[in-house]
């Protein structure tokens, strides 16, 4: 059976102390909510050591990591630093790093193989911006971010990953994608898995929306067979709307 995720990123906000202080709103939560969902977080590295104290049952995250193991690679993280730092997580192929950071699919790919080799569970995101949406090319895009970017993993590697729809073009517009536009492109991204592994694998992998989740839509999009729980950007950064979102199952 495949797990429920609710995985807040938080990009480039919050300092230390306001970090500490949402990590620790969202831990007591889910000390009384149980475990039936699987929460995340991804703070700025320069949280995650001291955010790891205050957490137990949240996971940790990272928002992105280094294609290279070690080196003379000025700013860069590598995945054996974060999970020195409590990571277990680290999201990868977000839309901004695609968008401002150039990062493409075959990169990616040395992303993921790294962050599996050490351990790290990718959270691989993978969408169309509005002008391919407009063309048609859609399932293209997303079929060549996946299939490049996951090229060369073995049914255990692939057992590890999680996949993270972005409708990039409802990301932070305010626009969502309408429920069954969701379902539509989580249920094509669960049957090219099937075509890439198997049926079984398919079915096991855990499939997120990623595009203006909120507390007003999430049990809407949550009720879609395909989508599995939410990667949330704005919404995860108020504590009481993030709990909103992980009880929406």
């Amino acid at each position: 059976m495949r797990k429920k995720i609710v995985a807040g990123n938080w990009k480039m906000h919050t300092l230390l102390k306001e970090g500490m202080e949402l990590a620790e709103k969202v831990e007591r939560f889910s000390k009384e909510k149980g475990d039936d969902v699987i929460v995340v977080i991804a703070p700025p590295f320069t949280h995650l050591s001291k955010i790891r104290e205050v957490t137990d049952l949240v996971k940790l995250a990272a928002q992105n990591c280094s294609s290279e193991e070690s080196g003379a690679y000025t700013g860069e993280v590598s995945p054996d630093m974060l999970l020195s730092a409590g990571a277990e997580y680290v999201i990868l192929g977000h839309s901004e790093r695609r968008a401002y950071y150039h990062e493409d699919n075959h990169l990616l790919n040395k992303k993921i193989r790294l962050a599996l080799d050490k351990g790290l569970k990718p959270i691989y995101c993978c969408g169309e911006v509005l002008a391919e949406r407009e063309a048609g090319k859609l399932f293209e895009v997303v079929k060549d971010q996946l299939t490049v970017g996951l090229q060369g993993l073995n049914t255990a590697q692939f057992s590890q990953v999680i996949i993270a729809y972005e409708p990039v073009w409802a990301i932070g517009t305010g626009i969502t994608a309408t429920p069954a536009q969701a379902q539509e492109m989580h249920a094509f991204i669960r049957n090219l898995i099937a075509d890439m592994y198997d049926d079984r694998i398919a079915g096991e992998t855990t499939i997120l929306y990623g595009g203006s989740c909120k507390p007003s839509n999430a049990r809407e999009l949550f009720a879609n067979p395909d989508v599995d729980g939410g990667l949330i950007g704005g919404a995860s950064l108020k504590a009481e709307d993030f709990i909103q979102i992980v009880n929406a199952f």
